[in-house]
């Protein structure tokens, strides 16, 4: 009888957690794409106006 209990409840618990699990289905890549992001703007930013300079030069230089 333990076993039938068991497979019946163990889906029912696997489903239903209270919520966080369905938090954590959207949390996690909405957390992930910003860092994402973050570390892109990072990037960005720590170009220095140098390089900015050249890579615009470069990128002009392609379109003709």
């Amino acid at each position: 009888m333990t076993a039938i209990l068991a497979g019946v409840a163990g889906p029912t618990l696997l489903a239903h957690q209270g919520g966080w699990d369905e938090i954590a289905m959207v949390a996690v890549p909405v957390l992930l794409i910003a860092g994402l992001l973050a570390v892109a703007k990072r990037r960005v930013d720590a170009v220095t106006p140098a390089d900015r300079s050249a890579a615009e030069r470069t990128s002009a230089d392609r379109e003709r």
